[in-house]
């Protein structure tokens, strides 16, 4: 492990995040060290010209620049405009809460940002690698937060970006700083990508685990019969299938009083939205109804404890929840409750696992929706009650062992993230001095191949 150690002599910034940065090195401003918003697509470029075109949606400051969108020039937004090279860095200068920062690193030719980033160019002085560092750092970064205005939409000018300050140190020491930032960066990428593998494993274990459970049952013995539907398959000869309108008494959705008459909110009701439907139990809102909205409302109904809410709209289509409270609904929710034949939590295992059915009902292309109508065709195959809650226990169980082990894998590699951010910060600010440690590690390697 690295001992960090810092440089012999510090100065004072006027920087606040810099703080005091190494004797020898230069307090600048962002655009005495690079140009920024250099290139342009001409508004008379050819219709058919095709772009990989950069949205803000599409970078993280944790992954870069994680996907693009291939488009002709005529049919891309107005915003797809700004050109960028090998070098550059882009960063958010709207909604910069969402941090979206990347390096540009071999991009093809045709490759174009939004407007909404402001693309940052490197001068002869300074070392690209060690500004897609000092751009990304915990530093710089919160003080383009600090520098935004607005509240629902903060947002920074690039001249007033351009003026934030950036530490300097000389070229050859950005060049060594950027080395040992490329190697223990890689080091910890490589951590987290086996954390990441493992979480992957593990979904996939409580995905088989909920399936095995709700298609075959708890006795690997059981004789078993075909469903009768192709995409179920074989299932317990002696589990009989039942559409969800005769296993449950209530089925319904909500609605959403006016927002604008504060007679109908922060009441004590809970109302629950599809931002809440998390495959959970749901116990709290961050929205909560009057009496006097249900009065008023005869479609705002109140479904009682136990009840199961599945989401219909857009995104969230398909997501679960099972009331721990009672509690009403808006209308992008539909509700099974009151069960007969069913137990809930038997039925809420077999949803999830049959998301992908769920989604394929749905209609209405870039923005899919289920309609009440469609989640009342459903039928699902069960074995009697007492075997439901056996099943719907033993999975529970099961996959409360598997969301603690998941829970500690994601704690460790935030821990990991977190270490990764403050080494950058640290190196390129200069509160650890790593000029040496590069040629420490390539003496290692020699000895060990020697």
């Amino acid at each position: 492990m690295m001992s960090q150690v810092g440089y012999p002599t510090y100065k004072t910034t006027k920087s606040p995040w810099l703080g005091s940065i190494p004797e020898h090195w230069e307090e600048k401003r962002l655009k005495d060290v690079a140009t920024y918003n250099d290139e342009s697509l001409d508004e008379k470029t050819d219709p058919d010209f095709e772009i990989e075109y950069v949205d803000i949606s599409s970078v993280s400051l944790t992954h870069g620049i994680e996907k693009t969108e291939l488009l002709a020039f005529e049919k891309a937004p107005s915003r797809a405009r700004r050109k960028v090279r090998h070098g550059d860095v882009i960063i958010s200068t709207v909604r910069t809460y969402l941090k979206a920062i990347a390096p540009i690193k071999s991009p093809p030719l045709n490759m174009v940002v939004s407007t909404g980033f402001a693309v940052i160019r490197p001068r002869s002085s300074l070392d690209a690698r060690f500004a897609g560092y000092m751009l990304q750092s915990n530093g710089f970064v919160g003080d383009v937060v600090a520098n935004s205005v607005g509240v629902s939409y903060p947002a920074i000018n690039a001249t007033d970006l351009a003026r934030l300050p950036f530490a300097e140190p000389p070229l050859p020491e950005q060049g060594r700083i950027s080395d040992f930032l490329d190697h223990k960066t890689a080091q910890i990428d490589a951590l987290i990508a086996k954390k990441q593998s493992l979480l992957d494993k593990l979904a996939e274990q409580r995905s088989a685990l909920i399936s095995q459970a709700v298609t075959k049952g708890l006795d690997p013995t059981v004789p078993m019969k075909d469903s009768g539907v192709s995409w179920l398959g074989e299932v317990p000869e002696h589990w009989e299938t039942w559409k969800v309108t005769h296993g449950f008494n209530r089925i319904g959705s909500g609605t959403t009083p006016k927002s604008d008459n504060p007679l109908f909110y922060d009441g004590n009701v809970p109302w629950v939205t599809t931002s809440e439907l998390r495959e959970d139990t749901i116990f709290d809102t961050s929205q909560k109804v009057t009496e006097e909205a249900i009065a008023q409302y005869s479609a705002l109904k109140l479904y009682p404890k136990g009840s199961l809410a599945i989401a219909m709209y857009g995104a969230t289509i398909g997501r679960l929840g099972i009331f721990g409270v009672d509690a009403t609904v808006n209308q992008a929710c539909c509700v099974y409750s009151q069960p007969t034949v069913f137990d809930t939590r038997f039925v809420y295992y077999w949803l999830r696992m049959r998301k992908p059915i769920l989604i394929s009902l749905s209609n209405g292309g870039g923005q899919p929706n289920l309609s009440q109508d469609d989640l009342k065709k459903l039928w699902i195959p069960i074995p009697d009650i007492c075997e439901q809650r056996a099943i719907a226990q033993y999975l529970d169980k099961k996959l409360s062992q598997v969301e603690d082990r998941i829970e500690k894998v994601r704690l460790v590699i935030d821990k990991l993230n977190e270490f990764r951010s403050a080494l950058i910060t640290n190196a390129v600010t200069g509160k650890i001095d790593v000029r040496n440690h590069m040629a420490s590690v390539n003496a290692t390697h020699s000895e060990a191949i020697r």
